[in-house]
């Protein structure tokens, strides 16, 4: 069987994890989130040195990420996470060398970034890419007040929420921007009417 890596991106709160989950059922596959791997690759890393930006997010009690959240603007929050990102890739590419879950599965996360990954098909065939995207502010801040982006919702007051709406709206324009520079599809998710799920898997027949 020819190895098929399937990477699904977007902005945090977008569906990755539902959609991966979705797809591996219909179709039979494993997969995996890049925050496991962020969070393994933490535990296992001794020298941080080689990799300062992993814990750009390591703290997340109450009072750092307050003053975290109110500091900065939501560009230089986005810019932080990438700044993560981009390291955890370096998980990401171990993991798909490491070859341990077979030759066909999912990796989804919000690393998975489009210009690394534009590097990644120009080395492994059949890389299937998809990024989800979100344009219903509404329905961001929805999940965001109910779920919560850092921790549970009930944990933390409401003007930081609003910080946290700000940046993933943000970062899902960016996403946007970066799928049109590399030719990658980009899929707007409806919560409402799921045929979207049928249209992500046309991609990977």
């Amino acid at each position: 069987m020819e190895k098929i890596v399937i990477l699904i991106g977007g902005a945090p709160t977008i569906g990755k994890t539902y959609l991966a989950k979705k797809i591996g059922k219909d179709l039979g596959l494993p997969w995996i989130s890049t925050d496991t791997i962020r969070d393994q690759m933490r535990k296992t890393i001794e020298d941080r040195s080689k990799y300062p930006h992993l814990f750009n997010f390591e703290r997340r009690d109450l009072p750092y990420m307050t003053s975290y959240l109110t500091s900065f603007s939501a560009k230089e929050i986005m810019d932080d996470a990438n700044a993560e990102n981009n390291e955890v890739w370096n998980g990401v590419l171990d993991f798909i060398n490491d070859g341990s879950f077979g030759k066909k599965y999912i990796i989804e996360g919000i690393a998975i970034l489009p210009e690394k990954v534009n590097e990644l098909m120009k080395k492994i065939e059949n890389v299937k890419p998809v990024f989800l995207i979100d344009d219903n502010k509404n329905r961001i801040r929805d999940v965001i007040y109910t779920r919560g982006l850092w921790d549970a919702a009930f944990k933390y007051p409401d003007r930081l929420k609003e910080k946290e709406v700000e940046w993933v709206v943000l970062f899902n324009e960016w996403i946007k921007s970066e799928c049109k520079k590399y030719n990658f599809p980009v899929t707007q998710i409806d919560t409402e009417d799921q045929k979207y799920l049928d249209e992500v898997k046309k991609l990977f027949s």
